[in-house]
């Protein structure tokens, strides 16, 4: 039987790719994403702004509950507002390294050797903060909104390897002060905050290694 719809319908989309050529499509995806790493020293070099447009784009084309699509991506490049941005992180994580984090998650952490100071938030070329939008003067109330978000978020750091650029997603807890910094209402929540830009000519990254595709795939 048909799915019934209210909305206007057109013919899904058919790629017609055959199994040889989509097995190598997705092996060459794959193999791509291995190489994304997670980037905390950053060029100077300015990042194309159209490039950061195409890779929200990508992000936007994800699916979300009813269709309600409820992410708002704030692209900062101003200097000043990355400051503010940097200061209101760096007091949170602060509190958390010091205060609020138990001794077995600062023991997991240890090995990555990160604390509260949070530079890149100032030296990316780019930060793109991600919110949740949730029921507003403006905006219905959506439906599963973190699962939605968070797939959006997915697209937009693949899309966003694809074009050569190295990121980071950075979490400070709590993140109200970021409506304040982006000047975002209060039904908009932040997500996650992801800096963007060239990895400097010195950067390093941990060597650390994946779960095989075996250990985290089940087949039935």
């Amino acid at each position: 039987m048909s799915t019934q719809y209210s909305y206007p319908v057109v013919p899904a989309p058919h790629f017609d790719v055959p199994g040889d050529e989509a097995v190598a499509r997705a092996r060459a995806f794959a193999d791509t994403m291995t190489l994304r790493r997670t980037v905390r020293d950053f060029a100077s070099t300015p990042v194309p702004h159209e490039a950061i447009e195409h890779a929200v784009r990508a992000a936007a084309t994800a699916p979300s509950g009813a269709n309600l699509q409820p992410w708002r991506f704030v692209v900062i490049t101003d200097p000043e507002r990355k400051r503010r941005l940097r200061e209101a992180a760096e007091a949170e994580e602060k509190e958390f390294y010091e205060r609020r984090a138990s001794e077995e998650w600062l023991e997991a952490l240890a090995p990555l050797g990160t604390d509260w100071h949070k530079p890149f938030l100032e030296e990316a070329p780019a930060v793109i903060v991600v919110f949740e939008v949730h029921k507003g003067p403006s905006t219905p109330r959506p439906y599963y909104v973190k699962e939605s978000v968070g797939i959006a978020v997915g697209f937009l750091l693949a899309a966003l390897h694809q074009a050569g650029l190295a990121t980071l997603t950075h979490t400070p807890s709590p993140m109200r002060f970021l409506n304040d910094v982006c000047d975002r209402p209060h039904e908009e929540r932040a997500y996650v905050v992801i800096p963007v830009g060239y990895p400097a000519d010195d950067a390093m990254v941990p060597d650390i290694t994946r779960k095989p595709v075996d250990e985290v795939i089940t087949r039935l």
